[in-house]
């Protein structure tokens, strides 16, 4: 058998977390087995479907690298073969006309609540014959009376529903457009779907969907419904934990291969293995292997996975995805040294690389003014001679090189009979403003030797200032 899975969105929201998560076990599940994966936009809903929002998930797909072998498919220009179905189900019997009022079916249901019953279509319609003139009615599907439905879920094992407590589904609305349930199935069947992956919330729409399959004829896909994810505060995903367009976190600076890694962490492991290429997943993925417990989104897990994923990644691909957010920062990436060697250098100190390029901005631009912090503690009249020492030693250098720069404040500090952190902290501090950078051998050939020299005599005249001023 060739596996087939599909991600059906509405384009009633967003791409968030959530649904990423589905998307990603149907596309690796597919991967995984060399077989297809299906993008279908489920857009029957017209009043809450948006052009937006289609092209959120489309963009977000895109952004993920989770490429559709098939579709994207719409299902609004499905509509034919909606209708098509409809008709040979009243025909055939498998449907029929409801000509009963919203408030009826409200009233049904509030006394059915009232009693402690579980809501559903009392049927009343079922058996009906004649036609309710001046009424549009909607077509309910002719569900079985008895019996069983069994689903062998993959993720959530044997589960059994009775036929008596499903109602008669309406499949087409009265206006004429099919509902959810309904064009489902028939996109499935058509699609030759062998695998449906998706949230556990769609657990219970299984055995009406199952049942309207067997009246197509249809053999039933395989079934795997994932536990839900709940925010940090144990509660459904919201927009402030994780249920945001997907979108921005790209614009946070994490990479895409990172919110994969996380997500897949959700539900399913592989040993003890946290940090995960893509190859890795699609090689080790299993749909069985799925645990049935919700899982828990951690905003601080997902941050550490980034700053792994940009730890790992080659320089060249960090440097591309960095240009925008230097970009972003007011930052000219040609005015300054390359962006791939600027991620080289930052990688172990970034989270993201919108964090990335804001740390990098004295490599492109100088500053105004030195922290006052670091200043006091490091740029101080003790200093000034062997920071003039080096200013001229660098001065001196025909080749501008992280292993010539570190030699150069070797031999100064062992000149002045000092150890490297007494020097090399207030070179850092006059260089880059501050205390905290990557190594200084990286970090002044990031900024470069004409840059450095200049820095270093404002930080010398800057001691200067600061020894009159105490003496006056």
């Amino acid at each position: 058998m060739t596996v087939r899975t599909r991600f059906a969105p509405s384009p009633t929201g967003v791409l968030h977390l959530g649904s990423v998560r589905t998307a990603f076990f149907c596309w690796l599940y597919a991967r995984h087995h060399q077989g297809t994966f299906i993008l279908r936009i489920e857009d029957t809903d017209r009043e809450r479907s948006t052009e937006e929002n289609v092209e959120a998930i489309l963009d977000g797909m895109l952004w993920l690298g989770l490429q559709a072998d098939e579709g994207p498919i719409f299902q609004t220009e499905r509509f034919d073969r909606y209708e098509e179905v409809i008709a040979e189900w009243l025909e055939e019997g498998k449907a029929y006309h409801c000509f009963c009022s919203k408030e009826r079916v409200d009233e049904l249901r509030a006394g059915q609540m009232a009693r402690g019953e579980k809501t559903r279509y009392d049927g009343k319609c079922r058996d009906r014959s004649d036609v309710e003139e001046g009424v549009r009615p909607v077509v309910r599907f002719r569900n079985p009376l008895d019996g069983v439905v069994t689903i062998e879920d993959q993720v959530r094992g044997t589960v059994v529903f009775q036929n008596s407590e499903l109602d008669d589904l309406i499949i087409a609305r009265s206006d004429g457009s099919p509902t959810y349930n309904f064009t489902v199935i028939i996109d499935d069947f058509d699609m030759k779907v062998t695998h449906v992956i998706r949230g556990d919330d769609h657990l219970n729409n299984a055995p009406r969907q199952m049942n309207m399959l067997t009246a197509l004829g249809a053999e039933p896909p395989i079934y795997a419904h994932l536990p839900m994810i709940l925010g940090p505060d144990g509660a459904k995903l919201s927009k402030r934990y994780g249920a945001v367009d997907i979108r921005d976190y790209r614009e946070q600076g994490y990479l895409p291969e990172a919110i994969l890694n996380y997500m897949v962490r959700l539900g399913w492991s592989h040993g003890d293995q946290e940090i995960f290429s893509i190859d890795e997943m699609i090689e080790h993925f299993d749909i069985e292997d799925v645990n049935h417990s919700a899982s828990s989104f951690n905003p601080e897990k997902l941050l550490w996975i980034n700053q792994q994923h940009i730890i790992n990644a080659s320089a060249e691909r960090l440097g591309q995805a960095l240009v925008p957010f230097l970009e972003e920062a007011g930052l000219d990436p040609s005015n300054g040294p390359a962006p791939r060697d600027v991620a080289d250098g930052f990688r172990e100190r970034a989270e993201t690389l919108r964090q990335m390029a804001q740390s990098a901005r004295y490599c492109y631009e100088d500053f105004d003014e030195i922290d006052a912090k670091a200043a006091k503690k490091n740029l101080r009249p003790v200093i000034l001679g062997p920071l003039k020492a080096v200013r001229d030693a660098f001065a001196a250098l025909p080749a501008w090189t992280q292993e010539v720069i570190a030699k150069t404040i070797e031999e100064m500090a062992a000149s002045f009979e000092i150890n490297m952190g007494k020097l090399g902290q207030p070179i850092r501090v006059a260089v880059t403003g501050g205390s905290v950078s990557p190594p200084l051998d990286v970090t002044l050939m990031l900024v470069g030797q004409d840059k450095t020299i200049a820095r270093l005599d404002s930080a010398i005249e800057f001691i200067k200032v600061r020894a009159l001023q105490a003496t006056d």
